[in-house]
């Protein structure tokens, strides 16, 4: 009887190594063709702030800087990424991060936490372009990120409120 090519052992994917920087840090990864940024933050660089929703690129919690951009990292190949620059809410530690923190913290806009760290990376981002925003335009730039618990309106209160107090 021959063995047919269900009983043959499966092979190991090819692995590409990958440089990047995360959170200031050089790292190298070492990851197969499809798998996610998300992934290989969680898994290989130890940045467990990067939460995996619905990895659809629909919720927002996975998102991280790359090269200075918001990104899906659910839908962000690991591999597209040599030589990027990654930041992730563990490498949001400048002044911008801790107004945004603790106007969450005060305006009661995080409840659970699952949806922190992209509303946190969001939200640096709005503060960091320095861009005058009103109630709409707030809401509007955090539309992508999905939170089942706040209904928003404390988040949205407390990029106002930190756009306020970083313009003065």
């Amino acid at each position: 009887m021959s063995e047919s090519t269900f009983d043959a052992p499966a092979q190991e994917a090819p692995r590409l190594a990958i440089r990047l920087s995360v959170n200031g840090q050089e790292r190298v990864l070492h990851v197969e063709a499809n798998v996610t940024l998300a992934d290989a933050l969680r898994e290989q660089a130890g940045t467990t702030s990067v939460h995996l929703g619905c990895e659809h690129g629909v919720c927002g919690a996975c998102n991280v800087k790359l090269d200075g951009e918001v990104v899906r990292s659910c839908l962000t190949l690991a591999a597209s990424c040599e030589g990027a620059r990654i930041v992730t809410l563990e490498g949001l530690t400048d002044e911008r991060a801790t107004v945004l923190k603790t106007a969450l913290n005060r305006c009661h806009g995080l409840q659970c936490g699952y949806c922190t760290p992209g509303v946190m990376v969001t939200g640096h981002d709005l503060l960091t372009r320095g861009v005058p925003m009103n109630e709409k335009d707030i809401r509007a730039a955090l539309c992508g990120n999905v939170c089942r618990c706040t209904g928003y309106q404390g988040m949205v209160r407390a990029v106002a409120e930190s756009l306020e107090e970083l313009a003065t």
